[in-house]
């Protein structure tokens, strides 16, 4: 079955064909199963199938469209990362020892999903844990990135962005701490939103065997990944507000209209690089070129502002509350090894490693001082988006680089313009939003010489995810978005 008109086509576009009767759920889910079919040997985004309850759930929406009822998903195929409880399948997050571990319920975002007809087709591949900008584990193996084959289609979402990139679906859900929705997205070629935090619950996506029940999981968020813009606000929608069963968070939060509906309205700065991560010539480049653009579009744009919080002292704070978080869940003897460890750290060491072994010793009193900081820092950001809209900077240093599945990424090495540099460093760019908390998303922008996807993200104020996407939706529409691996366009 070779591709339809229908592969690669948006999810926007599909139910305004759905609507008009040019095609049915039941052939749109075919469609996507027969390129998973066909493809996915090579790409391996696909690691738990569930295309029976699909078809089925593909048949019940053209029963719905047949008569005249409207939902928000209705009939459009997806797939979801492995990490959300899909009632009767595994959710092991990679981890060996919950390779049996099957959902007894739905993630709240999943009935919702459901709810608004969406045709959940399978699940998509994560590291292990979650933990990696390398989507592969013991249980399902490696993902590949579909444009180049021995690259990493990025992490933590990485099964996701694949499969969207290879045309298993029009939608995606992921999740993101330390850019698991912008790096996969980035690393090929799709568009990911991470919202405004809390915006979306995430009871359900929980690490297996924890009973899913509402929890704050500082800084963590879950969202929507597409092939265009659009898109985005479409799935987001149906994801976002209070969960029921959280007392003492049953309020939503309710999303302002964009702050502009046309480019030359929009005030931005843009950043290329930082000493505190450079990038490479590739990604300043496809920057710059972005900024061209969108300056002869009438957009006001700044390269630097005084308002701008210091991306040194930020960073250096969320390696700090990032692994203080993240280590709740070591296991006591590599915790107890941690604190050794950063018992010995010299008091003027601010390199990032010595800031993320710092945070993993945080006692409850400094992460206090540390929530303080961030209060400050937030506040900053609120100053800053007095004067502009948004905020359009790197998400990686790099495009997609060769898989690399040495144990310890403290030792793993990224190369920019030929020069090493720490791999969990890169969590500085992703961290720029994650730690205040603030809505970001990433769009694609073009390719490096050889092929592989680059994009930005775009940051904006708190709440204000309507403004970021919408700008991401006039970028696209003025100067091109996703295009289909040539490997698989087909």
């Amino acid at each position: 079955m070779a591709k339809s008109q229908w592969s690669f086509e948006t999810a926007t576009n599909l139910s305004a064909a759905l609507a008009a009767k040019k095609v049915s759920a039941v052939e749109l889910a075919k469609d996507a199963i027969a390129r998973i079919e066909r493809h996915d040997a090579k790409i391996n985004a696909i690691c738990v199938r569930d295309f029976e309850r699909g078809l089925q759930a593909a048949r019940e929406a053209d029963a719905t469209l047949a008569r005249g009822e409207k939902k928000p998903l209705l009939g459009i195929p997806l797939t979801v990362k492995e990490s959300f409880n899909i009632a009767g399948l595994p959710t092991t997050w990679g981890i060996p020892q919950q390779k049996n571990f099957v959902a007894g319920e739905d993630a709240l975002s999943i009935t919702r999903v459901k709810d608004a007809g969406g045709v959940i087709l399978a699940k998509t591949n994560v590291p292990l844990g979650l933990g990696d900008w390398q989507s592969y584990n013991e249980i399902y193996g490696i993902t590949n990135n579909p444009f180049d084959l021995g690259r990493t289609p990025g992490g933590s979402s990485g099964g996701s962005s694949a499969a969207l990139a290879a045309g298993y679906g029009p939608l995606s859900l992921g999740s993101d701490i330390g850019g698991s929705l912008r790096v996969p997205a980035f690393h090929c070629g799709v568009y990911a939103h991470k919202p405004t935090y809390a915006l979306a619950p995430s009871r359900g996506h929980t690490p297996p065997p924890l009973p899913p029940l509402p929890l704050d999981r500082d800084l963590a968020v879950i969202g929507p990944m597409a092939r265009g813009a659009a898109d985005l606000s479409l799935l987001l929608d149906v994801m976002a507000g209070p969960d029921p069963l959280d007392a003492g968070k049953a309020y939503r939060l309710e999303l302002p209209a964009p702050r502009h509906t046309a480019l030359k309205d929009f005030r931005v700065v843009i950043i290329d690089s930082d000493p505190v991560m450079p990038t490479d010539a590739v990604i300043r480049g496809t920057i710059e070129e972005l900024a061209g653009k969108l300056g002869k579009a009438g957009v006001k744009i700044e390269r630097h502002s005084s308002l701008l919080p210091d991306f040194a002292d930020s960073t250096r704070l969320y390696m700090r509350m990032l692994m203080s978080f993240l280590a709740a869940s070591f296991p006591p003897d590599v915790y107890a090894g941690a604190q050794a460890a950063a018992q010995m750290l010299p008091p003027g060491d601010t390199s990032l490693g010595s800031e993320r072994l710092r945070g993993i010793a945080l006692s409850h009193r400094d992460w206090v001082l540390a929530d303080g900081a961030r209060a400050r820092l937030r506040a900053q950001w609120r100053e800053l988006f007095k004067q502009y809209d948004a905020v359009i900077c790197p998400i990686m240093p790099t495009p997609a680089y060769k898989h690399d599945h040495s144990p310890e990424q403290e030792s793993r090495r990224i190369h920019v313009d030929g020069k090493p540099h720490v791999y969990p460093d890169q969590l500085s760019w992703p961290g720029i939003a994650t730690l205040p908390g603030l809505p970001s998303t990433a769009i694609p922008t073009g390719f490096s010489p050889d092929g592989l996807p680059v994009g930005v993200q775009i940051v904006g104020p708190w709440l204000e995810d309507r403004t970021t996407i919408k700008l991401g939706e006039l970028i696209e529409r003025e100067f091109g978005g996703f295009k289909p691996p040539p490997m698989f366009d087909d």
